[in-house]
């Protein structure tokens, strides 16, 4: 092999358990024996390097990261013999070798363990591990394998002490603080490097020491252990490399190569989850963003690139909302999830798709990094996840179709697991013999794919260059090296997607298509137009020269049916593809449709629901799912029923848009109407019958259960004759007013998983009696196939005079009248009364007679609301049993996924704002501008997150809270809609997060009311447009004062509650993060949906901005 001291960077690795790969025993075991015999099959393939998993002695209760004997080879694997004659061979075909030097722990079954615990404390022994009389030490250090342990440490009955240990309770960590354990871990290395393996992967390397005060990782010890190994290796065995596997995100991983003296390897994990969510979301935005967060690192250290591994698809570098959406695309089945991870291979996962298989591949050998290849990916294996733990990825290998896939001769019941037999992924057909036969496999496709990355060191040496297509679902970068220069292009998107992107950096060249050597057309100045297919990409050399959604469409004539004699029989048979041709055009007339500006594919209904209505027939509460082309599918609740006569004609003059079509239904004569039933009003009273009666009803699939609580139940019969009304209002939803004693609400929307509306309202009525929210009083679900979603709820009537929002309005109107007519006001030459500067400051001043005065009784309302927001916190907070409302801490992994997701929403939106900056007016163009201009200072701001610990805690909250969440009743404010942001998952509306994002909302909210209520003074006749900028200083006059008295009353009532920082500065902190956050979520949906808008968030950021400043 050449001696190329950088080997590394242009190596494929390929990752295997010899016990996994070939059996040469027929015992059922995989050994070296077997693995040698199959070095062929990898030179073939044209791997470079071999990394083997953990082969030595050991109970194997983690697959052999539990290591009883550092120094041998495990007796079913083999020999140390067998292992020296593997390495030859795998030598003699250019095949490296890359072994587990599992530093962190060891197996308790370990010689080292079983003297230590016999040992007396303090004793050189006893010291080869971490012992505590108290499991109270080093708290903040979280808990990695929580699906298993319930604590880091473990009472040993022979020691008479408590033992450390970061992963199961049966693997002890080492104590390094011992020069001992250091020296012995040397030795282990020594020999194995100087009988000529080519390097060592560093198992769990960030969890080496502990030290109170911190999350007892990455810290300074460890890297210095870090050299003194890497100098000690380089010393004696120069041209090995140490491969860390540091679990971190990037400026923590990135630590582990040093200054080029610790790691030269190290494995980026934050990058691979984003790799899936960008597939799925279509949209580059993950990828980029993760890489540009990724540190430079030292010229002789590499990333290692990986999709899949023996362990779990590890989601512990994600924000919390991203670890939902992970689990809810590629883990369904909650079996399929582990720890903070997805038990499931590469094929699997991307649903056997071959064109995502190999557009995964081909980011995966073109990523700024060397890759690493799972064993059996390569052929599409499957995996079987009812094994437990992560044995389903690590099955045997499928080498031919015959006993045992290939792997054994061995009698099928002794196999150490058995092979994969799931129809789809079944070793007879997905195994390495039939690929080999057919020239498309994905294997010929893997082997083609490896041999032209190796043809080409700008894809393991290279820079790499983001371009920026005018199309998010295209991905597109430049990698180079020395003369060589290489474009990536690949579309995430499922359908063809047309992208331009800027390469005049590049004119005059050629770009020339790797795989089949076609030459495309000469770059020039103009954008480079692309045109690719579904989950395609392209490869080029660059060689120098020898659309919207439709809008809603205007119902001018009703389409026309024919129906049989019911509808359930017209949703049953042929009939209903003539409705679902309909509904697209009807979803996109009805207000709470959210997804207008999409391109709707086909709408299909999956489940209908029969709801009796008496006189009035039958209704089908229809689950419509949606799809589109620009995004993953959204299902609908949609309940449809026919009217005839009378009632028809009121539909067609008062809610034409709720009609979907005419229907002429056999056996009458009149025409009917098929319309949503909401606008029946014998369908909401139906529902809440069916809930006092806790009724259930079973559809297709599924069955409908209403239930009710004790409110309901003790309203009796009276219930069934209630006169129902829709309310007007609604945005997202629909609901009715069932006389003035109840008020249902449909979820239009309908997500897999309680909503939270449903859950935190019962929680606040039936386990802690908050007295300012709607009473609860039931609820309908749909149940299917172990599933339930939340299709309505039910509460009590509140009496009140409209929300706070019109109450806030009102109060602003009479304050600018007072303002426009005071002498020596706006009129003249006075100004406002001075305020403090900053919010903490304001809300810990008292306010002058003069401010008082002018802002009014709207004060105490502030301070009102700011007790009662409190009051709602702390009734969240409540101790309780139940996981999903126990408050937790914010940890630290906690802390940095918020970083991260408030950076990806300040990358996101900045993108877009920059996009649309010349279509903008004025003045929202300028301060846009601004605003794109402090880029670095928002994420700067952003990035102080990480800085210190964050002793608030996280409990569950409103999610959604402004004015409009809240009503006036004359006399005090009553909370409701927790429903949280209808545009988010379920799963990430119900994540726990710290209060303050409720009170900076309502903060947010006061400054909306403010401009609104200033730009109707025109309207109103109070001042003529061209004086309303004069208003502006006493709009924030009256914005300064009511928000500081708002805040003031909720700290004073929250007290020294635990999910509010103690400390002024941490709560500053906070405070200024979640403005920003809010302001810039406002950005986004301003710029969507009130473009006129626009300049009150941007000027709200421009304001935190500057108070930051000062």
């Amino acid at each position: 092999m050449e001696p190329d001291p950088l080997w590394y960077k242009d190596a494929v690795l390929y990752e295997l358990h010899v016990r996994a790969f070939y059996d040469s025993a027929g015992d059922g075991i995989g050994d070296f024996g077997g693995l040698t015999r199959k070095l062929d099959y990898l030179e073939d393939l044209g791997v470079t390097a071999v990394w083997l998993l953990p082969f030595y002695p050991s109970p194997l209760r983690d697959d052999g990261y539990d290591i009883a004997d550092y120094e041998d080879v495990h007796p079913d694997y083999g020999t140390l013999p067998h292992f020296r004659a593997f390495l030859r061979e795998a030598h003699r075909r250019g095949i490296r070798v890359i072994t587990e030097l599992v530093v962190n722990h060891t197996s308790d079954q370990h010689p080292w363990f079983q003297r230590a615990r016999r040992a007396p404390p303090g004793s050189k022994e006893r010291d080869f591990y971490v012992w505590s009389d108290t499991p109270e030490k080093y708290k903040e250090a979280r808990i990695i394998f929580k699906d298993f342990e319930p604590s880091n440490w473990t009472w040993d009955p022979v020691a008479k002490a408590y033992y450390w240990h970061r992963f199961y309770a049966h693997q002890p960590d080492l104590n390094y603080d011992n020069p001992a354990v250091k020296e012995a871990v040397f030795r282990v290395m020594e020999k194995w490097m100087a009988m000529g393996v080519d390097g060592m992967r560093l198992d769990a390397i960030p969890y080496l020491y502990e030290r109170e005060g911190g999350n007892c990782e990455n810290l300074p010890e460890g890297h210095q252990f870090l050299r003194e190994l890497r100098a000690r290796v380089d010393r004696k065995f120069p041209g090995r490399v140490f491969v860390a596997e540091a679990n971190q995100w990037p400026e923590d991983a990135s630590a582990y190569f040093g200054n080029g003296d610790e790691c030269h390897m190290n494995f980026h994990f934050p990058l691979m989850p984003r790799l899936y969510m960008a597939l799925q979301m279509e949209d580059r935005f993950p990828i980029v963003d993760i890489l540009q967060q990724t540190p430079p690192i030292p010229e002789n250290c590499q990333w290692a690139m990986f999709l899949r591994n023996h362990d779990e698809l590890t989601l512990e570098m994600v924000t919390e909302e991203e670890r939902d959406y992970m689990w809810r695309t590629y883990a369904r089945d909650p079996k399929a999830r582990i720890n903070l991870g997805i038990r499931r291979r590469l094929a699997p996962l991307l649903n056997n798709n071959r064109r995502k298989i190999e557009l995964m591949n081909s980011l995966l050998l073109a990523m700024p990094g060397t890759p690493v290849i799972y064993y059996g990916d390569e052929i599409g294996m499957g995996d079987n996840f009812y094994l437990g733990d992560r044995n389903g990825v690590r099955t045997p290998m499928q080498w031919n179709g015959d006993r045992n896939a290939g792997f054994s001769s061995g009698n099928p019941q002794r196999l150490y697991l058995p092979v994969i037999t799931e129809p789809e992924y079944h070793f007879e057909s997905v195994n390495v013999e039939a690929q080999l036969n057919n020239p498309s496999s994905l294997l010929w496709w893997m082997k083609r794919l490896i041999a032209l990355r190796k043809r080409h060191r700008a894809f393991g040496r290279g820079e790499l260059e983001f371009l920026h297509p005018d199309n998010p679902r295209v991905l597109a970068f430049v990698r180079r090296f020395q003369d060589e220069r290489i474009l990536v292009v690949a579309n995430l998107s499922r359908f063809t997607q047309a992208a331009q992107m800027d390469l005049s950096a590049h004119k005059g060249c050629v770009p020339v298509e790797l795989f089949g050597r076609s030459r495309f057309p000469v770059v020039g100045e103009a954008p480079y137009l692309f045109t690719l297919g579904p989950h395609s990409f392209y490869w080029f050399a660059l060689q120098a020269p020898a659309a919207p959604g439709a809008a809603a469409p205007q119902l001018e004539k009703l389409p026309e049916l024919n129906l049989p004699e019911s509808l359930q029989s017209a949703l049953e048979g042929d009939e209903r593809e003539a409705i679902e041709a309909l509904l697209p055009d009807f979803l996109r007339r009805q207000r709470w449709f959210g997804a207008k500006s999409r391109t709707i594919q086909h709408a299909q209904i999956r489940e209908a629901l029969p709801v009796e209505l008496g006189d009035q027939g039958r209704a089908a509460l229809c689950l419509v799912q949606v799809a589109y082309a620009e995004s993953e599918a959204q299902m609908y609740q949609v309940p449809l029923m026919l009217s005839f006569g009378a009632a028809a004609d009121k539909l067609r003059e008062q809610h034409r848009h709720g009609v979907l079509a005419a229907a002429r239904v056999r056996g009458r004569d009149d025409l009917a109407l098929l319309h949503d039933a909401a606008y029946e009003p014998a369908f909401p009273r139906a529902l809440l019958v069916a809930m006092a009666r806790q009724r259930s009803a079973g559809g297709w699939n599924g069955r409908l259960h209403a239930s009710s609580a004790r409110l309901l139940r003790e309203a009796g019969q009276r219930v069934a004759h209630l006169p129902a009304t829709v309310l007007a209002g609604e945005q997202s939803n629909t609901s009715f007013a069932l006389g003035q004693r109840f008020v249902l609400k449909l979820f239009r929307r309908v997500d897999e998983g309680v909503n939270p509306d449903f859950e935190v309202s019962r929680f606040l009525s039936e386990q802690v009696g908050f007295p300012h929210a709607p009473p609860f009083a039931g609820a309908l679900e749909y149940r299917a196939h172990g599933h339930e979603h939340t299709l309505g709820v039910l509460h009590g009537f509140v009496a009140n005079e409209g929300d706070a929002w019109s109450y806030t309005l009102g109060h602003l109107d009479r304050y600018f009248e007072q303002v426009v007519s005071r002498r020596g006001g706006y009129g003249g030459v006075g100004a406002p009364p001075v305020l403090p500067a900053g919010l903490l400051d304001r809300s810990g001043a008292e306010l002058s007679a003069a401010s008082t005065e002018l802002v009014g009784g709207y004060l105490e309302a502030a301070r009102l609301l700011g007790q009662r927001t409190a009051a709602l916190h702390i009734a969240l907070a409540s101790e309780t049993a139940d996981p999903a409302f126990a408050p937790e801490p914010f940890g630290a992994l906690y802390q940095r996924g918020l970083y991260q997701s408030m950076r990806n929403l300040a990358g996101r939106t900045l993108q877009n704002l920059n996009a649309r900056l010349s279509g903008l007016a004025e003045p929202a163009r300028s301060a846009a501008a601004a605003v794109l201009a402090r880029r670095d200072a928002i994420l700067n701001l952003f990035r102080a997150l990480t800085n210190r610990p964050i002793t608030a805690w996280r409990i569950r909250i409103h999610g959604d809270y402004h004015l409009g969440q809240v009503l006036w009743t004359g006399k005090d404010f009553v909370i409701l809609d927790f429903e949280g942001e209808v545009t988010r998952p379920i799963g990430e509306r119900r994540i726990k997060r710290n209060a303050l994002r409720d009170v900076v909302a309502m903060l947010r909210s006061f400054n909306y009311a403010t401009h609104a209520a200033q730009l109707r003074q025109e309207k109103l006749g109070v001042v003529p447009a061209s004086r309303l900028p004069q208003l502006e200083p006493w709009g924030r006059h009256w914005n300064d004062a009511v928000t500081g008295v708002f805040l003031r009353a909720y700290l004073a009532q929250a007290g020294k509650s635990r999910f509010l920082p103690q400390a002024r500065e941490e709560l500053e902190a906070l405070l200024a993060l979640y403005q920003l956050e809010r302001a810039l979520y406002e950005v986004g949906y301003e710029m969507d949906h009130r473009p006129d808008w626009l300049q009150i968030p941007l000027q709200g950021i421009l304001q935190l901005l500057q108070d930051k400043v000062r």
